[in-house]
């Protein structure tokens, strides 16, 4: 929580979020990934989250960055990935351009604490 405190993106992030939870309500760890997609480069931030928030959450924040080698809509993600992967990456860069205008209220970041606690924990079935 303090990390993403200390990040300037906070409110990107935040309405990122909001809107995944909005559009994917079941799915926390996209949610999730909304929330902390803007904590700094790419590859890094998903080397860093990794052992905290899972590989998939990682996977989302590494893909959904545009750049030399991402792949383009409708593109497999890369060899690794599953196949339904390349929807949420898309879902993941639709919410980020969402978020980055002004929207409904997104709430505060402690309302994201037992979201993420359970995605740490691997407490939840995506599915619903």
């Amino acid at each position: 929580m303090d990390l993403l405190l200390a990040g300037h993106a906070a409110g990107h992030g935040l309405r990122t979020a909001a809107s995944l939870r909005r559009s994917h309500p079941f799915d926390k760890e996209l949610q999730v990934a909304g929330l902390v997609h803007g904590l700094g480069r790419a590859e890094p931030t998903a080397r860093a989250l990794r052992p905290l928030l899972g590989e998939r959450v990682a996977r989302l924040v590494r893909l959904q960055a545009p750049g030399p080698g991402a792949p383009g809509p409708g593109a497999p993600a890369d060899a690794g990935t599953p196949a339904d992967a390349g929807a949420d990456v898309e879902a993941l860069r639709l919410a980020v351009d969402t978020g980055r205008g002004s929207g409904p209220e997104a709430g505060v970041l402690e309302d994201w604490r037992p979201v993420l606690e359970l995605v740490a924990a691997g407490a939840y079935d995506r599915t619903g």
